[in-house]
């Protein structure tokens, strides 16, 4: 029987260690602050900041909410960036995505600060990422490392296959688990059997965005296994891209969803705005 990779404990530290941050850099007189840009009625948006605004007052982050309605001008957006970006009472923020019809994302993102780039997904906070440069790391990727470390889970000299090569996780991970010296196999829609590949790995992550697509078939016994995936029921209740009952009697750790690399997003966006803070501190 597998283990469980509890996000939630391990966010919980996360947190803590956050909060003891924030503290130090308050009595400093550094306060730290996060702002979040928020277009449109997108009720998953929505109940996404209103949780990260939770998250950031419960450490004690000052959080600020951008709110436009869904027919805002591209300009608009680009100006308030602009803004975020010479606000020396910012310490972070991000655009909540995605963004409405009509919108592009990428210009605005591309623009934001790597300095204050929380979510780590511009390009030049990517690049950085890729050529071993100090960057602001993306939170879910960030996330699922962490999952592993706060586990005790060896990372160095393992065999590791990422499944999924998203800008969003995919990609970024597999610069993180390099940086951690583990060798890393990426695998997508077009690689030949799939399980075979698979089943060669120490730590399996699967970022497919696919509704329980990996078995036991895909899995070698002993295996670290973690579930970035996450879907909605017709019936009620969230699964991930793993077929969790059947890959757990037959892996050595796993992650559930929910409750998996979930409360581990939430927790290093928080990381990451005080890390940014800090780094403004240090010059």
């Amino acid at each position: 029987m597998a283990k469980i990779l509890d996000g939630k404990a391990a966010a919980v530290e996360v947190r803590s260690e956050v909060a003891s941050e924030v503290a130090s850099l308050k009595e400093q007189g550094l306060p730290v602050r996060l702002d979040v840009v928020l277009v449109g009625e997108d009720p998953a948006s929505v109940t996404y900041v209103a949780s990260k605004e939770r998250d950031s007052e419960e450490v004690g982050i000052e959080s600020r909410v951008h709110r436009f309605p869904a027919d805002v001008a591209q300009e608009d957006l680009a100006a308030l960036v602009e803004a975020l970006n010479k606000d020396e009472a910012v310490s972070g923020f991000f655009i909540q995505l995605p963004l409405p019809d009509g919108l592009d994302a990428m210009p605005l993102i591309s623009s934001i600060d790597p300095s204050r780039d929380v979510d780590g997904l511009s390009p030049e906070s990517a690049g950085r990422l890729t050529v071993g440069l100090p960057s602001l790391l993306p939170c879910t990727p960030h996330g699922v490392v962490q999952l592993l470390k706060r586990n005790d889970i060896e990372i160095s000299g393992q065999d590791a296959v990422v499944i999924g090569r998203s800008n969003l996780v995919g990609k970024p991970l597999v610069q993180l688990l390099l940086r951690e010296n583990a060798t890393v196999t990426v695998c997508h829609s077009r690689t030949r059997d799939l399980p075979e590949v698979a089943r060669r790995a120490d730590i399996l992550v699967v970022a497919a965005g696919r509704r329980e697509m990996v078995g036991a078939e895909h899995v070698k016994e002993g295996a670290a296994v973690v579930d970035v995936g996450i879907h909605r029921k017709e019936e009620g209740g969230l699964v991930g891209d793993v077929r969790f009952d059947e890959v757990e009697p037959k892996a050595a750790w796993i992650s559930p969803v929910p409750g998996g690399v979930g409360p581990m997003t939430r927790a290093m966006l928080l990381h990451n705005t005080v890390t940014a803070a800090q780094m403004r501190q240090q010059g």
